[in-house]
């Protein structure tokens, strides 16, 4: 499992995104949950993952919106990385999976370029989804380095995030 080490910031796409979807920042849950990982549960992420990456076509903001950073649903079918988060989360919440098991994350990839996932907590480790890979994974299987996410109890407090834990 991933650890957090302490309190920071939210992404300003983050604040922003919530100042124009409130109601979809306002998932605080009143118990933090951890999905118990089924069959039933693996498919609906497999299933939403792969929906999401085949459906929505890769586009940075600047060339779509011409701004540097704009977190938002790919409604126009095309978005960045993540605008691909923010659609699984809405879309498994509505299946009925649990906000606070559902984790925006920001990671450097193996270039070292921010990039956003969304972390799956569940009772058989932290899973990665992710628009550059159809493959759920564990999250030391992804080479990310994981930098912050969304704190299970609150969304809109963000963690940094440590050390693996046993």
């Amino acid at each position: 499992y991933l650890a957090e080490a302490g309190a920071s910031s939210a992404p300003i796409g983050w604040t922003d995104f919530c100042s124009r979807f409130a109601a979809d920042c306002d998932t605080r849950s009143p118990r933090v949950e951890t999905l118990a990982l089924s069959r039933v549960v693996w498919s609906q992420l497999v299933q939403i993952n792969a929906h999401v990456n085949a459906t929505i076509e890769p586009m940075t903001d600047m060339d779509q919106y011409g701004v540097e950073e704009f977190w938002t649903y790919p409604t126009s079918g095309k978005g960045d990385c993540e605008d691909y988060v923010l659609l699984k989360k809405q879309m498994l919440i509505r299946a009925g999976l649990p906000a606070s098991a559902l984790l925006i994350t920001v990671v450097r990839d193996r270039k070292g370029d921010g990039h956003a996932v969304l972390t799956v907590k569940t009772n058989r480790g932290d899973y990665i989804l992710d628009n550059e890979n159809d493959e759920i994974r564990l999250w030391h299987a992804t080479g990310y380095r994981f930098v912050k996410r969304q704190s299970q109890d609150d969304p809109n407090r963000w963690v940094t995030i440590g050390p693996a834990s046993a």
